[in-house]
């Protein structure tokens, strides 16, 4: 496989580099994944349009779906920034870990969420519609159900860039589930 580099500020397009001015001065860094992306003249600003656009999963139901997704496709890069971000959105190290794994005992409706979300990642799209009809009854709406899946595709893009670049990790690694 050919060496993908992460690419420095001096490196991309000027439109990009005022995203990373952005990205650094609200992170403090360009997180690789992020730089990466900005070898395509397009696909920084574009990724983070989607990334960052209006939904019903916000907070802690977000990062279930992201953790969830990033587990599902072994990507080590999002399960180490999704650790750290699931833990500033209040996840204690266990709850990360049970979500990782696909349930939320510790919150009824994060668990239908967490359920649903591993179902329909593991499937490819194809849900089973007791876990649907599970999560509604748990609360969901059918629009939270249409954002879920849009989560699902944004951590499914970083996880398929992470799988194929294998760019360093910049965030403390994740622990491994236990067995």
């Amino acid at each position: 496989m050919n060496k993908i580099n992460v690419p420095t500020r001096e490196d991309v397009s000027p439109a990009n580099q005022a995203i990373f001015d952005k990205l650094k001065s609200s992170l403090g860094m360009v997180p690789n994944l992020y730089a990466t992306l900005a070898l395509s003249e397009h696909a920084l600003g574009n990724y983070l349009a989607f990334q960052n656009g209006k939904s019903s999963i916000t907070g802690k139901a977000r990062e279930v779906v992201n953790l969830v997704v990033s587990q599902v496709n072994s990507c080590e890069y999002c399960l180490a920034a999704h650790t750290v971000i699931g833990k500033m959105n209040g996840f204690t190290d266990e709850q990360v870990l049970e979500v990782r794994g696909g349930t939320a005992g510790f919150d009824a409706k994060l668990d239908a969420l967490a359920r649903l979300t591993r179902n329909i990642a593991l499937n490819r799209g194809h849900a089973d519609q007791a876990l649907v009809d599970a999560f509604f009854a748990a609360g969901w709406t059918q629009a939270n159900l249409v954002d879920a899946i849009v989560v699902i595709g944004d951590k499914t893009v970083t996880n398929y860039l992470h799988a194929t670049t294998q760019v360093p990790v910049d965030f403390p690694t994740a622990p491994k589930l236990p067995a």
